[in-house]
């Protein structure tokens, strides 16, 4: 309780400060808790590094150090059983996945030492040792399947409980136009999807491939979505079609002022932007502000229990 009501006064500050915008009084500043909010066990992925003598160890906090206890209560039990005591290639990265099953998977990606030599980047490979390279991921009564090295919402129930309000948040009926941009596995998507039926049109943007597949394949049944595998900017830059509304879940650095000027010149008039850094999501705001937009709801939600993140969401309107 007391680590959610520091999150939600830091919120508010960045907001303030940043964004030139006054949330809530400091009192009333709290991150909401996601699911059942238990502060340990939440999270269905993790990455972990290899040493040079093939030991699996977590970084230390903005270090190449690696520590190698991995009982983080952050994980579910058994999340990691037995992966301390294997011997792992050296240098590697090692991803772990829970899936909606509680199937465990479990993949190594490591570069080519030849093309790391001559090069310094070298190709990466990826080899599957448990489960499959693809995680059965299911939110809201659709599937996923959503390779173990790809992005998926880290705390078991976000996925569901971000989608819910996507969709109250959203307003939307038959026929309306809706952008999904950094859709990852069009997650939102589905949700937006089934507002704006068969004579709709969803359009979902984002750079990675491996997601732009896990989402082809999961909304192949609705035609009203396009998956396009391309940067926001440009995929902005190409529409004819203003949106109804336009859904944004972009990485921590924010969408930024292009992005927010491309939005603003097409004329949306209501987007639902969600933002996992407080700095960076207050500087949107203001961006959003300054070219018209009110704030119409703003809610914090506590999605990374024992770490300082959050996850923000809003709803702006012009």
């Amino acid at each position: 309780e007391a680590a959610r009501r520091l999150k939600g006064a830091v919120v508010a500050n960045q907001l303030d400060r940043l964004g030139g915008y006054r949330w809530r009084e400091d009192a009333e500043a709290v991150a909401e808790p996601v699911g059942d909010g238990a502060p340990t066990g939440w999270r269905t992925r993790v990455r972990l590094a290899t040493s040079a003598d093939g030991r699996a160890g977590f970084h230390r906090f903005h270090s190449d150090e690696l520590i190698h206890r991995l009982d983080c209560a952050q994980l579910p039990a058994g999340m990691l059983t037995g992966l301390a005591q294997e011997s792992w290639p050296a240098g590697a990265q090692i991803h772990v996945a829970v899936d909606s099953d509680d199937a465990r998977h479990i993949a190594v990606s490591q570069r080519d030492g030849e093309g790391r030599r001559r090069s310094g980047r070298g190709r990466t490979s990826t080899t599957v040792v448990e489960g499959a390279y693809e995680a059965v991921q299911r939110v809201a009564g659709s599937t996923w399947r959503v390779p173990v090295t790809a992005f998926w919402q880290a705390h078991r129930d976000a996925p569901d409980c971000y989608s819910a309000l996507v969709g109250q948040w959203a307003q939307l009926s038959a026929g309306m136009t809706a952008w999904d941009l950094y859709g990852g596995a069009g997650i939102f998507a589905a949700t937006l999807a089934a507002a704006v039926g068969d004579t709709g049109r969803v359009l979902s943007v984002d750079t990675s491939r491996a997601a732009g597949r896990a989402a082809r394949d999961a909304l192949a049944d609705r035609p009203a979505v396009t998956v396009l595998t391309d940067s926001v900017r440009r995929a902005l830059a190409g529409q004819r079609d203003r949106a109804d509304v336009a859904v944004l879940d972009p990485p921590r650095t924010g969408a930024g002022r292009e992005v927010i000027d491309l939005l603003a010149a097409a004329g949306v008039p209501r987007i639902i932007h969600i933002g996992c850094e407080a700095a960076s999501f207050a500087r949107d705001i203001g961006l959003y502000r300054a070219r018209g937009y009110e704030v119409e709801q703003l809610r914090v939600f506590d999605s990374f229990p024992l770490t300082h993140h959050v996850e923000c969401v809003t709803v702006l309107r012009r």
